[in-house]
């Protein structure tokens, strides 16, 4: 179990992430999904959430964030990094609508 005197920071998540190819940020649009420095733009029916890392903070509701680790069908990888709560700075109208429609598979490996 882990405690906040425990718990593996965000940044550890994100290099570790990145160590296991999933060092690029999707970006959501109107349009679907895009990886970072990528041209092909994703429907959430061709990605796939691997793994979800939540982080809340102690005593700062302003440090809640949760990180998806995604792969796409054609095997690109990457990351989605959002706030969430009250604190929550996604202001893309489309965001919900699109993560609501990504498979989870949740797998231990990373």
């Amino acid at each position: 179990m882990s405690t906040y005197a425990t718990m593996t920071p965000l940044s550890v998540v994100l290099t570790r992430l990145k160590e296991k190819g999933y060092g690029r940020e999707l970006t959501i649009t109107k349009t679907g999904a895009r990886l970072e420095g990528g041209e092909k733009t994703y429907g959430p029916e061709q990605l796939t959430i691997v793994k979800i890392y939540r982080f809340e903070g102690a005593s700062d509701p302003a440090d809640m964030a949760i990180v998806y680790a995604i792969q796409a069908a054609d095997g690109e990888r990457g990351f989605l990094l959002n706030a969430y709560g009250t604190y929550s700075d996604q202001d893309n109208p489309f965001y919900d609508t699109f993560i609501k429609d990504v498979a989870v598979d949740e797998v231990d490996a990373i």
